[in-house]
């Protein structure tokens, strides 16, 4: 169990699982804005068939475990194209960035709805008053707000979507877990190996943490 040993063989395997940890997570959450954003807007539609599907897409998400999302999207929804005739295969990052993304997004969802609303409705009254749309009175006015009240909720979410990435190493990702448990395979340093992944994890979301608090300061101020 010497660490510094371990360390110097499996940093370079470590250092590149890293990578594509942050390039998986990184893609995955602007994804994810997105398609929270528009989900959020559906689930605050006054059409009833556009806040089904919100629902519907949220609660599917939330009411499923990660790991079983991953094995659908890696697994099962490749089957079922096969059987309707459509020879598609996902690679283990494709799948797993749809995966994040699917997840990640639906969680942005609650998050900006609940800030929306948490904004005063005066506000939204008074931007129309002035001769705004709705549409621009929800750019201009109402989302500026809402960005600054779910801002510390979305950095939590990041920080959540950055450690369930290492789920989607199940499925073959090269990513950090991965690499690690190739080398544990080999050298049995087991204590050793996962005590600096949890290092690499802790290192990253800790300055995660903090560059959230500047720009968290910054907006506020």
């Amino acid at each position: 169990m010497d660490l510094l040993r371990v360390f110097g063989e499996v940093q370079p395997l470590l250092t590149k699982g890293l990578w594509i940890t942050v390039e998986v997570t990184v893609l995955s959450l602007m994804l994810a804005l997105v398609i929270g954003l528009i989900s959020c807007f559906l689930a605050l539609s006054k059409r009833a068939p556009l806040r089904w599907i919100s629902k519907v897409y949220v609660g599917l998400v939330r009411g499923t475990p990660l790991l079983v999302q991953v094995f659908y999207i890696y697994f099962a929804i490749p089957q079922l194209l096969q059987l309707m005739g459509f020879d598609l295969r996902f690679t283990p990052f494709i799948a797993g960035l749809i995966t994040l993304t699917l997840n990640a997004g639906a969680y942005l969802s609650e998050i900006f709805r609940g800030a929306i609303n948490a904004v005063n409705p005066g506000q939204m009254e008074a931007a129309r008053s002035l001769g705004l749309s709705h549409a621009q009175a929800m750019k201009k006015v109402v989302l500026p707000q809402a960005f600054r009240i779910c801002l510390p909720s979305l950095v939590n979410q990041f920080i959540i979507t950055l450690k369930d990435s290492s789920l989607i190493s199940v499925i073959g990702l090269a990513d950090i877990m991965y690499q690690a448990k190739i080398y544990v395979g080999r050298s049995m340093e087991a204590f050793a190996t996962y005590t600096w992944v949890a290092i690499y994890y802790f290192v990253i979301i800790s300055i995660l943490t903090q560059v959230a608090k500047y720009v968290e300061r910054k907006v506020s101020s």
